[in-house]
């Protein structure tokens, strides 16, 4: 008899554990996404935009990069997106179809790469020639 208790009561704890493990935000269908902003100078760039959205075109989101260019973007819904930065006058091409399943993590790199004219603030100055 004890043996039968004894063998429930570890079944019982490694299932409540399973059922712990499992509940986790990204095991319900949700993804992330994150990466870094990287500007004309082959830096990260701080507080750029980066905006995405899913692939038709719905539901647009923005967030901001840190101090060091790195963004995140936790409990996505899986699906389909487009990523785009933007900072300084400056943007990214556009990342289409990034796809995101469940439980998963996926990085970009977003290089800032157009503008009409480039700012002043990626512009190497270049010392005086005498």
């Amino acid at each position: 008899m004890r043996r039968i208790l004894l063998c429930m009561m570890v079944l019982s704890l490694a299932l409540a554990a399973a059922l712990n493990s499992s509940a986790t935000p990204q095991s319900k269908g949700s993804a992330t996404l994150d990466g870094v902003v990287i500007g004309p100078d082959d830096r990260p760039v701080a507080h750029a935009s980066v905006s995405y959205q899913t692939a038709d075109g719905s539901a647009p989101h923005v967030v901001r990069t840190d101090s060091h260019g790195r963004f995140i973007v936790p409990k996505l819904k899986a699906d389909i997106y487009d990523v785009r930065a933007s900072g300084k006058g400056v943007f990214s091409d556009w990342e289409k179809n990034v796809n995101l399943r469940p439980g998963q993590t996926k990085s970009l790199t977003l290089h800032l790469i157009y503008a009409k004219k480039i700012p002043k603030a990626y512009v190497n100055s270049k010392p005086a020639q005498q």
